[in-house]
């Protein structure tokens, strides 16, 4: 039988130990690769744009011996996803997108996070409040299971609520990405249609964090 590898990249914040519940129904001839991007989980490698985690994820496929992969990326890892296949195409055999950052993803918050000053404070205040507000919505879609929240959003929101607040890396990791997609992104944009790998996207109209206009822009470039 042979055997596809498939490097799953999580988003912001959170660790390669996002996909725990995906690779118990994956079947046995993908092996999945879960990573720490840059800044998180276990990675000691300093926080980057696209541009930094995509090498980071070459590297780690040089380190495990992996000649090629398919890359699976959710929300900001989406974005490291198509980077890497823009940057090493021979190495990446497509892509998979959940929920992906991409052209029109960017709010309000995000360039009010991209200003100096006003975003690190934002950013350290929202540290500090969301584990709480996150641990709060969880309760509520508990107690609500006759109307569940969409899956993938459930497990965003188990993500914040597993943050802490003393975290003090990780929201500087947070920051950083935040301001480098602010900049970066305007070049992953114009890079897309130059993708030639196959690309599944997949995404939630109900989705409350990464509007679903995201991916009807990444549908129309690619």
């Amino acid at each position: 039988m042979d055997r596809h590898e498939v490097v799953l990249l999580h988003g912001q914040p959170g660790s390669g130990a996002d996909w725990q519940q995906v690779i118990a129904l994956l079947p046995p001839e993908l092996h999945a690769v879960p990573v720490d991007r840059p800044g998180y989980g276990t990675s000691r490698q300093p926080a980057g744009g696209f541009a930094c985690n995509a090498r980071a994820v070459l590297a780690e496929l040089d380190a495990r011996g992996i000649d090629r992969a398919v890359l699976v990326g959710h929300s900001y890892g989406g974005g490291v996803a198509l980077s890497a296949a823009r940057l090493a195409p021979g190495r990446v055999e497509a892509v998979v997108l959940l929920a992906s950052v991409g052209p029109g993803c960017l709010t309000g918050w995000d360039r009010l996070l991209a200003a100096p000053v006003a975003g690190e404070v934002c950013a350290l205040a929202a540290w500090w409040l969301t584990p709480w507000l996150a641990r709060a919505r969880l309760a509520c879609i508990t107690r609500r299971q006759r109307r569940p929240m969409a899956a993938h959003e459930h497990v965003n929101w188990q993500i914040w609520g597993s943050a802490r607040h003393d975290h003090g890396p990780v929201w500087r990791t947070f920051l950083t990405e935040q301001r480098a997609m602010v900049h970066e992104l305007g070049d992953l944009t114009a890079s897309l249609p130059g993708i030639t790998q196959p690309v599944l996207l997949v995404a939630d109209p109900a989705d409350t964090l990464v509007p679903v206009r995201a991916t009807e822009r990444l549908a129309e470039l690619l």
